[in-house]
């Protein structure tokens, strides 16, 4: 299971920390944490490898396990030194002693003994004038760091200084004069990526990666600008366009001439603001598609960070109101050279000129007509001026209608160019910027075509689902060709005579565009003022150009799809009339008692849209008091779950697993048959909530809970585990009806003891049963009946009552608990613990009976995720109130990655929660033993003629 970054939105806890596209169901992807002014921040969606981060000064530090309180004899490391010190412009860490850990910025604070305000600590970061960039900017720089170290995965405090073209980082100021203890050469094969936070990047080497975090948000901008002017990206700021998601209307290289000079850079033309970037590795990309992302896996990778530093632009050119033409070969610079490098001049090219009203041209020379017209068309749109006279003879129509605003008595609206017509198509209606993609459009229309006259029939529908996938994965994959089949589908609905299937058919397909992606500009006009011209509740077409409408609308609100339909979707739009409801999709939502929930959603619905809907029809609070969350069950048939997030559109999620499921099962029936299994459980568990609780969540607890003791995950007693067994019994099948002699009214022995076995199979611990011979489990029958019968008259929601009231006596009620094995320890040893993850820390307990070793608390969690295939927790111990020094402790468990990532996400989720508003835990009497529990006391107080039985 993977989730994405956690989000301040409220409340953090219950936003899973990944979105869906982070999902991988063959291979998971495991992040790692750190914990920075009380937050778990994203630092890397990989696992940490031990030579990833750090250098040689890292190495002295080890790392130790230890399933107790660390004694004095363990290995110390230094604390802070006394203000004086720092006063005097010396490194903390160059105080401490080899281990030399420095505590993060916002825990200075807490130290009793730091004082130092943050403006006297930002006055250590300085700038040298002494190399300066292309602009001006400096190209040295000098300041305090916090670095993660490469061992111990924990923060430490160096000093780095850039200059040459190298950056090196030392203990302290006063060490520069010594040899570093690290280096990293600078090039243009290095990136800097921003973290999650506000204050983390990445510098990132060809043979490192080294995390860091600045003091201060300024600071970080401070270290990010000159590294960036090094490596040679003159910062304009990031582009407000392209941080909102916008996606690039046309990009591609060109030849750039201005005021006589010549240069080949990587252009994108992003709303209205030209942009031009050194090299299409600038990931004007990443700066977008990170962030529409979404796709990248079906399951595929997911870049951890929303904004990629390194990729900024050389520089930008707004084209609002600029004068947009083709020069025959205007240029004044004879350095026109191809951009592939080989320094050749261009034999031919097209020239494209523009001229803002207030600064000089910019000169485009740019290789095939088909980018020309491209260039021309979209630039011309985005300039404000008349599109009637560029680009296709189709696109010269729509910018007609759109410069007589659209008026509906236009003879143009019945323009051969914009009807439907029986010959095919010669030629793309959109200008596509080559030959290939122009190839791929008249491609998509046989698709099309295909799909619009075959008549669709449900015993051979998988046809069409097949067609109409095939068609929007292509579009997907190339956005310049989204426009392009909406305007293929809006010719094909214009004035076609009313056949019984070949319009109707059309119209399903545009039906299944719309949700997923809109064209852009004109187009997007163009598309809205023909639905609304086709719209008429009086017919089955107009009624779908209706449903198109509101399908547009949501896109335009709730953002584009990642991945195609899937065959539920397809399916439900050519069989299912969706037009006849506002929701035209459902699926079964299955609950950990057995029963499901069908909940309808459209489109474009995301989790957290479909989950308000779920709790309103079952009574249950929202998720951020609740805790459940939304779960998809794993194609592979792996006992794994993976949680959504609530930004994923159901439709996505849905269509990603069939997509892992197919690639699993190549060619098998199952592929297509199994659909995906949506689960309502309890993520997150919350002390502070309890009272708030409804019937129904008391339901689900329960039965999640006791799925946890058939599991074995929950300590329980023989006798306790019968009883607490007898009240889900009660709850599930009402009172014991004794068994009778053979005759009407009455339950056969058979059939009695059947139940009896169901009950045990259902509730009773699995190993409590485990090859016990026959005689043994007829007395655990008995023992069962006789318990079960103490509970006669007993309603559902009290049995509930008592269960949870006795279940939650336990302190680790409503945490998850993950078998690992400690890495000092061998496989042959086989010493497993338990890793016990709720809101008071992380507890390793022992595997057999469940006592608690050591709870570390969140504060004390400085790092943790993966580290190679393995767990990692990297602690830092309470300072010693006498030497006010504190140590740090790696460890590492051995687990399953789907579960690792399972349990750092939690992890912090629960972190990112508010702490305030949880109250403190509590230990009443017995608490830690529940699995010493007599169950005599807790049946005691309940009898036939009980009510209310007594809470313990």
């Amino acid at each position: 299971m993977e989730e994405k970054m956690v989000k301040a939105s409220s409340p953090p806890a219950l936003v899973s920390p990944g979105s869906f596209s982070g999902l991988v169901y063959k291979n998971v992807t495991v992040p790692v944490y750190t914990a920075l002014k009380g937050r778990a921040t994203q630092i890397s969606n990989m696992p940490f490898m031990d030579e990833s981060s750090g250098s040689d000064d890292d190495c002295s530090s080890q790392a130790s396990f230890r399933i107790s309180v660390p004694s004095s004899e363990s290995r110390k490391t230094s604390g802070l030194g006394s203000p004086r010190a720092i006063k005097r412009g010396v490194s903390m860490s160059s105080l401490s002693s080899e281990g030399d850990y420095a505590i993060p910025p916002d825990a200075c604070s807490l130290d009793s003994d730091y004082s130092e305000p943050e403006h006297k600590l930002q006055r250590t970061s300085s700038y040298s004038t002494d190399g300066l960039g292309l602009g001006g900017e400096s190209l040295e720089k000098s300041g305090y760091l916090l670095k993660m170290g490469s061992q111990v995965k924990t923060w430490k405090r160096r000093w780095f200084v850039l200059r040459q073209g190298q950056i090196m980082y030392y203990k302290s100021p006063s060490d520069v004069i010594r040899k570093p203890q690290g280096q990293v050469d600078l090039n243009s094969r290095c990136q800097i990526v921003r973290g999650e936070g506000s204050q983390t990047f990445q510098l990132i080497s060809e043979k490192k990666t080294y995390y860091l975090t600045a003091d201060s948000p300024s600071l970080l901008e401070e270290w990010i600008r000159v590294l960036q002017s090094l490596l040679k990206v003159q910062a304009t700021g990031p582009p407000a366009l392209l941080r909102g998601g916008t996606k690039p209307t046309v990009k591609g290289w060109l030849t750039k001439v201005k005021h006589g000079h010549s240069k080949v850079v990587w252009c994108a033309l992003v709303g209205k603001i030209f942009y031009y970037y050194r090299s299409h590795e600038d990931k004007l990309h990443g700066a977008y598609v990170f962030r529409e992302r979404r796709l990248p896996h079906p399951p595929l990778a997911l870049p951890f960070m929303e904004d990629c530093c390194p990729q900024r632009p050389l520089g930008c050119l707004p084209v609002r109101d600029a004068h947009i033409e083709e020069v025959d070969r205007s240029c004044d610079s004879d350095e026109d050279y191809e951009a592939g490098g080989t320094r050749r001049l261009l034999s031919s090219h097209c020239t494209l000129v523009i001229h803002p009203t207030e600064h000089s041209p910019t000169y485009l020379l740019i290789g095939t007509k088909h980018e020309k017209d491209t260039w021309l068309y979209h630039l011309t749109v985005a300039a404000g001026g008349s599109s009637a006279k560029v680009g296709t003879a189709y696109e010269q129509l729509i910018g007609k209608l759109m410069d007589g605003e659209g008026d509906p008595d236009s003879p143009l609206w019945r323009h051969p160019m914009l009807c439907y017509s029986k010959d095919g198509l010669y030629a793309s209606l959109t200008t596509l910027p080559s030959e290939a993609l122009q190839t791929e459009a008249l491609k998509l229309f046989k698709s099309c075509q295909l799909f619009i006259n075959v008549p669709v029939e449900a015993a051979s529908v998988d046809y069409h689902v097949s067609l109409a996938q095939t068609a929007l994965q292509v579009c997907l994959v190339h956005p310049e060709l989204q426009s392009e089949i909406y305007c293929q589908l809006m010719k094909q609905t214009s004035c076609r005579p009313p056949q019984k299937y070949s319009l109707m058919q059309c119209w399903q397909l545009l039906a299944l565009c719309a949700p997923l992606f809109l064209p852009q500009h004109h187009f997007l006009w163009y598309v809205k003022q023909q639905l609304q011209r086709h719209a008429d509740p009086r017919s089955e077409t107009g009624q779908y150009a209706t449903y198109c409408q509101r399908a547009v609308e949501r896109t335009l609100r709730t953002g584009e799809r990642e991945a195609r339909p899937s065959r539920m979707e397809v399916v439900s739009i050519l069989l299912r009339n969706p037009f006849h409801h506002s929701l035209p999709f459902s699926i079964p939502v299955h609950f950990t008692n057995g029963t499901y929930h069908v909940v309808g959603f459209d489109g474009s619905s995301t989790v957290d849209e479909f989950l308000q809907r779920l709790n309103q029809e079952i009574g249950m609070r929202k998720p951020s008091h609740s805790g459940f969350a939304l779960f998809t069950d794993d194609p592979s048939g792996r006992d794994l779950e993976h949680c959504l997030q609530g930004s994923v559109k159901i439709c996505d999620a849905i269509s990603k697993w069939e997509q892992a499921m197919k690639e699993l099962h190549p060619g098998k029936s199952e592929g297509g048959t199994r659909v995906v299994k949506l689960m309502y459980k309890n993520r997150l568990y919350f002390r502070s909530q309890v009272k708030g609780e409804t019937d129904r969540e008391r339901l689900l607890l329960a039965s999640q809970t006791s799925r946890e003791i058939v599991a074995g995950r929950f300590p329980i007693n023989k006798e306790l585990a019968l009883e607490m067994a007898a009240l889900m019994a009660q709850v599930e099948y009402g009172d014991l009806e004794k068994p009778a002699l053979p005759g009407p009214g009455g339950t056969s022995p058979a059939k009695a003891q059947h139940l009896l076995q169901q009950v045990l199979d259902r509730f009773h611990p699995r190993r409590y049963r485990h090859g016990a011979p026959a005689e043994q489990l007829r007395h655990l029958a008995d023992m069962l009946t006789t318990k079960w019968a103490t509970l006669q008259g007993c309603s559902p929601p009290e049995c509930i009552r008592i269960y949870l009231t006795v279940a939650r006596k336990w302190p680790f009620f409503g945490a998850k608990l993950f078998a690992a094995q400690p890495a000092q320890l061998s496989s042959k040893e086989n010493a497993l613990v338990w890793i016990a993850v709720n809101e008071d820390g992380v507890s390793i307990l022992d595997h057999n009976t469940m006592q608690v070793h050591i709870t570390y608390p969140y504060s004390s969690v400085t790092t943790f995720g993966g580290c190679r295939d393995d767990f990692m927790l990297v602690i830092r111990s309470i300072p010693d109130k006498s030497s006010g020094k504190s140590h740090i402790e790696k460890l590492i468990f051995r687990m399953a990655a789907p579960k690792i990532a399972e349990a750092t996400f939690i992890m912090a989720s629960y972190m990112n929660h508010c702490t305030t508003t949880v109250n403190p835990p509590t230990n009443p009497p017995g608490a830690c033993q529940l699995w010493e529990l007599d169950g005599r006391q807790f049946f005691s107080s309940v009898s036939c003629a009980t009510k209310g039985p007594t809470l313990l």
